[in-house]
């Protein structure tokens, strides 16, 4: 049975460059997932005042054969861990490990895996925040409804700079400072 999570009290978060260092070869073990400074302490206090976090993630790696799904859960596994350390956690972890030619529906920029997280928490996505790096991440939350909110961090500078940013997407510098924004405005 679906967890009900009022959507108010939903943050969906991409993971590459918004929680952890960005990087052009992927990020393939754990000793390569690296935590950008304040973020693991910005989901904390995201969960202190009460918000279920989702992280949807695109993982080509798998699908292009740099590392497998032990790899990865071992990866995740690191995060939680870190996470657990400053009194945070993340209530589930979406993933879609196809590449492009693949033509699936779960890599953003289409909205399937944010509709997974719909589905699996039983509520519209609409008004749900999304923060991410790329426009890829906003446009697939803003497809369902998500309010979107773009940190610099990671490749945040160049989607800025693009001039594609979905509508209304608020700027943050980094995950602590949405978290800030987001807690403030609530």
């Amino acid at each position: 049975m679906a967890s009900k999570t009022p959507h108010s009290k939903l943050v969906i978060l991409d993971r590459d460059g918004v929680i952890n260092e960005d990087s052009d070869l992927y990020i393939k073990s754990p000793d390569e997932w690296i935590p950008i400074p304040g973020s693991l302490e910005a989901i904390a206090k995201l969960n202190q005042a009460g918000y279920h976090i989702a992280v949807a993630t695109n993982q080509s790696g798998v699908g292009r054969g740099l590392y497998d799904m032990d790899m990865l859960n071992a990866i995740h596994e690191k995060f939680h861990r870190l996470l657990a350390k400053v009194g945070g956690h993340v209530d589930a972890i979406f993933f879609c490990p196809h590449t492009d030619v693949d033509k699936c529906h779960c890599r953003k920029p289409l909205p399937g895996m944010i509709q997974q997280i719909s589905e699996r928490y039983g509520i519209p996505i609409k008004g749900v925040p999304i923060v991410g790096d790329s426009v890829r991440d906003l446009v697939a939350g803003v497809a369902v409804g998500a309010e979107p909110h773009l940190v610099l961090t990671g490749k945040g500078e160049k989607a800025r700079a693009s001039g594609e940013l979905p509508p209304y997407t608020a700027i943050h510098q980094n995950l602590m400072a949405f978290a800030n924004h987001f807690i403030q405005r609530t």
